[in-house]
């Protein structure tokens, strides 16, 4: 494998992230009143539920910072996976579990349980992989 592929197959867990988590954070809190009844069934009536959602999304930017650092440097590299799994897995399980006790969900959140699950299972991966003692290229 080229050195070009191998280093976008490394980081390619990392850069899905970034692009499905930043603009899912937009939607949640950069105007949840307008945004969230437009592509999810959400609607936000309070104060409360909107500061919440914006308190999400600088979150979810916040987590795709680590993962920015992690594709750019190489020494950000682990620990940006370590915590893109711990994100998505955490993210796939609490969905998972509504399913169980809440049912199912509309199609958005149907995608965002798919994606945070094999996201999860591809940083695993990557974490996994014994090849992997420093990352060089």
């Amino acid at each position: 494998m080229n050195e070009a592929l191998r280093w976008t197959f490394n980081r390619l867990h990392l850069i899905v992230s970034v692009l499905i988590v930043v603009p899912t954070a937009v939607i949640y809190g950069f105007s949840p009143s307008t945004l969230l009844p437009q592509h999810l069934n959400i609607s936000v009536e309070t104060i409360d539920l909107s500061n919440f959602l914006r308190a999400i999304m600088c979150f979810y930017l916040g987590a795709s910072a680590i993962w920015i650092m992690g594709v750019i440097k190489n020494e950000y590299w682990k620990v940006a996976t370590q915590f893109n799994f711990l994100f998505m897995i955490t993210l796939g399980i609490g969905r998972v579990l509504s399913m169980v006790l809440d049912g199912m969900p509309s199609d958005g959140y149907i995608f965002g349980v798919v994606a945070e699950l094999v996201l999860a299972a591809l940083s695993y991966y990557h974490l996994s992989r014994k090849s992997i003692t420093h990352l060089s290229y």
